[in-house]
């Protein structure tokens, strides 16, 4: 194959590098897509949220996605034991969407690219890159194989970097760090939900917490399909012997509300799993490249904020390479990295919240304080940056103390 030379390498065609890719070419912008799998291929993260339904419309993809019929998200259910706690996304204390959709990611990703290529954006499928190299003035020079062995060079002036888990340049770049959220585990697959409730029941996307450290997430979609997946402490994933199907089969025990409905279903395909998920970087970004999506930072998924935050750091990346393109400063200190870890310390506040179980007493335990719930339904709708909300403005410190009230109060 021949070498290439174009403006922008956008680097894995999911949510976030879709997004970014469709701004760019919006603005004129000569870039490519290459992506390693093929599609359709399965991928993680069903549940979306409604913050980046922003997102999707002014790169010109919601209309698209609003034909295709997906299962409409309207909140979240989270139940333990007896006691239910539902978030109204319409009841939220920031302006914005009341709704999204819960996707089989198969049929999303690929709805997506395949209105990229009709856009005219250049994807390959299969491509995958081995090595890059950057010169001193950020110009990138990427080494790419296809699955029929080939190799070529694509030089560009820079690289989005929304390869996911994949993570191509954090792992080349040496760019991986530790995160901070407790190490957890999560086995899950897709079953034909043959005892679907008519109605609203069949619909919700519900967290059925076993205990503090342990919970089974269930997400319908509109095919007649649903995900169902537990997310445990690895120690506790591992005391369930047996291949990955029996372990799931025993695990769905655990759960009083869905066991009946799931007892005899068949999993669509072996369960998969996954261990200490969450990602962290020491940069987001260097001179000529710039990570978005998974490949920047995965926290978990208690409250479905990968694809969010994959779509907000795509978006943000693609204007800000527009303006260094057309010799604008950027400060990419300032406007991408210090932007993109203000939300995601947010949302990972709530996350560590939850596995202390301080958030798990405000949810279960609390007096279902009208302002209160609006300003968390803010929060679990991905609207994270918003320092009118107190629950974002000091979300360091007012769950625990929340907590701690509730505690007191009900004593």
């Amino acid at each position: 194959m021949q070498d290439i030379k174009i403006d922008v390498l956008v680097i894995g065609s999911g949510p976030s590098g879709c997004v970014a890719a469709a701004h760019l070419q919006n603005n004129g912008i000569d870039l490519k897509v290459i992506e390693k799998s093929e599609f359709p291929r399965f991928v993680i993260g069903e549940s979306l949220l409604p913050r980046c339904m922003d997102h999707f419309e002014e790169v010109g993809l919601l209309d698209c996605i609003a034909e295709y019929g997906f299962e409409i998200k309207r909140g979240a259910r989270f139940i333990r034991e007896d006691t239910i706690c539902e978030f109204d996304f319409s009841k939220k204390h920031t302006e914005g969407y009341n709704w999204t959709w819960q996707v089989p990611r198969a049929d999303f990703d690929l709805l997506l690219t395949d209105k990229l290529k009709e856009k005219g954006v250049n994807i390959s499928f299969g491509h995958e890159v081995v090595d890059v190299c950057f010169g001193k003035d950020g110009t990138s020079r990427t080494a790419v194989k296809t699955k029929e062995g080939e190799s070529y060079i694509i030089e560009a002036k820079y690289i989005i970097d929304s390869s996911g888990f994949g993570r191509v340049l954090p792992r080349l770049l040496d760019l991986d760090k530790p995160s901070e959220i407790p190490e957890h585990s999560s086995i899950f697959s897709h079953v034909k939900d043959s005892n679907r409730p008519e109605g609203k029941e069949g619909t919700l996307i519900t967290f059925d917490v076993i205990d503090k450290d342990c919970w089974l997430w269930v997400i319908p979609f509109s095919n007649g399909n649903t995900s169902i997946g537990y997310v445990c402490g690895n120690q506790f994933l591992d005391s369930f012997e047996g291949s990955n199907t029996i372990k799931l089969k025993n695990m769905l025990k655990l759960s009083k509300y869905y066991y009946e409905r799931f007892k005899d279903v068949d999993f669509l395909f072996e369960p998969i799993t996954i261990k200490n998920y969450s990602k962290s970087v020491k940069q987001l970004f260097g001179k000529g490249f710039v990570l978005t999506g998974n490949s920047a930072e995965f926290l978990d998924p208690v409250f479905s904020s990968g694809v969010t935050f994959a779509t907000e750091s795509g978006l943000l990346a693609a204007k800000l390479i527009i303006k260094a393109l057309h010799n604008e400063v950027v400060d990419w200190k300032k406007e991408y990295e210090d932007y993109i870890l203000e939300g995601t310390t947010v949302f990972g506040s709530y996350v560590k919240e939850w596995y202390t179980g301080n958030l798990q007493t405000v949810f279960f335990e609390g007096n279902d304080n009208p302002e209160i719930k609006n300003q968390i339904c803010a929060v679990l709708a991905g609207y994270v940056w918003d320092k009118t909300n107190p629950f974002v403005k000091n979300h360091n410190r007012l769950i625990s103390t929340l907590a701690n009230f509730i505690r007191l109060e009900n004593m």
